[in-house]
């Protein structure tokens, strides 16, 4: 009998906890530093973990560097061993703030908010702000937003040959669909 208690004790507060969080594993996100007349700088992954806790307004972005994927081979080759060098600096987190939100206040309509927080890239950290556009979609919640990577805030070096064929800021757009289930979407744009 307590052992049946205490089960569904456990399984009532692991209940009320999960609808504390609207998360997503299987994230998408795109990055661009084309540059014009040079061949284009693309990449997309597609294992990203997103993480909303409304209750504390913090968003939570994870990605693991490798899963990026390019075009060329010896791009995706050039990316992460001379430019992320990921295999010392893994994942790329964004932890912030989301200035005023409050889960009651989302519905249909977008609201524009804005998200303060740090931006961790190889082993360096930023204070960001990016604007979001939230709203309900179904029974999720999406988030729209931009985050320009630029290449100096990180120490990123792009050797001189190649330099003029690559953007100094890389950018990131983000429209992500986040849920209190498992089985969610998220794609940036």
């Amino acid at each position: 009998m307590k052992k049946t208690t205490f089960f569904i004790l456990l399984f009532t507060a692991y209940s009320v906890i999960a609808q504390d969080k609207f998360f997503t594993n299987t994230g998408t996100i795109n990055f661009e530093a084309s540059v014009p007349f040079f061949e284009e700088v693309k990449a997309v992954n597609r294992q990203v973990a997103i993480v909303l806790e409304p209750k504390t307004s913090t968003f939570i972005c994870t990605v693991i560097v490798r899963d990026f994927r390019f075009k060329l081979d010896m791009m995706q080759e050039h990316f992460n061993e001379n430019y992320m060098q990921s295999r010392r600096y893994p994942k790329a987190v964004f932890k912030g703030k989301i200035e005023k939100f409050d889960l009651k206040d989302i519905n249909e309509i977008e609201k524009e908010y804005q998200i303060k927080g740090k931006l961790v890239l190889r082993g360096k950290s930023k204070d960001v702000i990016v604007n979001a556009l939230i709203k309900k979609v179904g029974d999720g919640i999406q988030i729209v937003s931009d985050f320009p990577i630029s290449v100096s805030d990180f120490n990123i070096q792009i050797p001189n040959e190649i330099a003029a064929k690559i953007s100094k800021t890389a950018n990131t757009g983000l429209i992500g669909v986040v849920k209190t289930n498992d089985s969610m979407y998220l794609t940036l744009k």
